[in-house]
């Protein structure tokens, strides 16, 4: 297809094409003679995948350059693009944010301790979650244990979810890329159905 099809196809401007091409996002096209390229659906799944990560998990376009470079290498442990998304994720998550303090990285440890999930290292999840410790202490509503330790809960059976999906695959390259898809589309996914629960959990409860 040449690449007003590919825009037509993917839904993304072809001078947005030309640029994630320009950018190393996007695989060039062949060259079949003259000024005519063609594209194939290799480049539609591409355009999709960005997309998601640039429209829903808000990721900028270097970020999402460090995870498809990840993606495309076909050396790479499944674990190590695992942990370059989800540090893509959290750098732009937390853009301008102060770190998180050392109260509330302790804090955060013993939810680790408590859930045993064992020795975190530099997971970029702590230092995020002592900031939110942070935020709510600084707004005059520290957080109690329980509640800390509930969100652990969620997380440990969302995570087991994640990874179960991942598991029904064969394909080392689609494992790969369901593990990217989730963790940037995974906290979009958890935020809406969050809401969705707390309003229901609101009516039940008879919150007025």
């Amino acid at each position: 297809m040449v690449i007003t099809e590919l825009a037509e196809l993917s839904g993304t401007p072809a001078a947005t094409i030309k640029y994630y091409v320009r950018e190393g996002l996007l695989p060039a096209g062949e060259r079949v003679g003259g000024n005519r390229t063609e594209y194939d659906d290799s480049h539609a799944h591409r355009l999709r995948l960005i997309r998601a990560m640039l429209e829903v998990g808000k990721l900028s376009i270097g970020s999402i350059s460090s995870v498809l470079a990840a993606l495309d290498d076909p050396d790479a442990p499944i674990v190590h693009t695992f942990d370059i998304a989800q540090r893509a994720l959290s750098r732009d998550s937390v853009t301008g944010v102060s770190q998180g303090s050392a109260p509330a990285l302790e804090r955060i440890d013993g939810v680790i301790d408590r859930a045993g999930w064992g020795d975190c290292g530099d997971n970029p999840g702590r230092e995020i979650a002592a900031r939110v410790v942070d935020a709510f202490d600084r707004a005059g509503y520290p957080l109690p244990d329980s509640y800390l330790d509930a969100y652990a809960a969620a997380a440990q059976h969302v995570a087991e979810a994640d990874l179960g999906a991942i598991a029904e695959l064969d394909d080392p390259t689609d494992m790969a890329e369901l593990m990217v898809v989730g963790t940037v589309l995974g906290d979009a996914l958890s935020s809406g159905l969050r809401r969705i629960a707390q309003a229901y959990v609101t009516t039940e409860r008879r919150i007025s």
